[in-house]
């Protein structure tokens, strides 16, 4: 079905409905307009109306939570949005932003601040003139048309959202089709895993992406101490920790003829060499 219009509440905006908007905007390029919704809204599916109207019917296009129970777990507008997206389970894995968001528009700033365990103060440090400016900018506005500074501003951060949640969902099962974990030491003390992601025809932009990401899906993070992807900016491969793992060393193997770089804090490392023997003697060598 075609979408008409976008409609949000007027007055102030904040994070929820503002990134909300953003995706449907991306999705949809519909007129947005900023007032109270009518019965005839609700009941028109062609009508998307976000954070305001007392009702959560993703079939009708209304996305609102206020009339939630108190004790509800914490959602928001843009977690609704993101349900009917079917992007919001990805979201929460991979958008570490997401959960205190919705915390902060259902709880707000002393309840986040006691669910995440700081001050209050610090829930203010975490703001920004873009933060500010954005919103000031996008409550002030009455009617936005596609091309509209603010709408294609909505657009973009839209657009860039869900193709980063596609692209890294893509990533991550490139990962498990390609990758291997190499097992070091089992048995003893100093054990480690590391992640290897072999040299694939075409190579991926960025090797080493979403590799983090991947070992956290699976649920291996804490047992992986390295990663290994092909150097994109040679024939051989990086080296490097994972979440900082100090039990490896890679200035251990700044000296090795086939090493050409390795940084002076240890975290990470590239090599010329292309074999997975050599490759898991270095690892070895690193080992602390």
């Amino acid at each position: 079905m075609a979408i008409d219009l976008i409609l949000t509440h007027p007055g102030g905006a904040h994070k929820d409905d503002f990134l909300a908007c953003s995706l449907l905007v991306a999705k949809h390029g519909a007129t947005l307009v900023r007032r109270e919704p009518e019965p005839s809204d609700l009941d028109n599916p062609s009508v998307l109306v976000v954070d305001v109207g007392g009702e959560h019917d993703p079939e009708k296009g209304n996305f609102d939570h206020h009339q939630f129970p108190k004790d509800h777990d914490p959602i928001c507008a843009l977690s609704l949005v993101m349900q009917d997206l079917g992007i919001y389970e990805d979201a929460k894995l991979f958008c570490e932003w997401l959960e205190p968001a919705e915390w902060f528009d259902t709880r707000g700033a002393n309840g986040t601040a006691k669910w995440l365990g700081v001050g209050r103060d610090v829930i203010g440090k975490l703001n920004s003139p873009m933060d500010v400016t954005l919103l000031r900018r996008f409550a002030k506005a009455d009617r936005l048309e596609p091309g509209d500074q603010m709408y294609e501003m909505m657009r973009w951060v839209g657009e860039d959202l869900l193709d980063y949640l596609k692209t890294l969902r893509e990533r991550l099962t490139f990962i498990d089709e390609h990758g291997e974990i190499w097992e070091f030491g089992e048995g003893e003390e100093n054990a480690f895993k590391v992640l290897f992601m072999p040299r694939t025809e075409p190579l991926p932009d960025e090797p080493s992406m979403g590799l983090g990401r991947y070992l956290e899906s699976v649920e291996l993070s804490g047992e992986v101490a390295g990663l290994v992807y092909p150097d994109r900016r040679g024939s051989g491969y990086g080296l490097s920790r994972n979440n900082d793992n100090q039990g490896l060393d890679f200035t251990r193997i700044e000296e090795e003829e086939d090493v050409h770089f390795a940084h002076a804090r240890g975290f990470v490392a590239k090599t010329t060499a292309t074999e997975k023997e050599r490759l898991m003697e270095l690892l070895v060598l690193a080992r602390v």
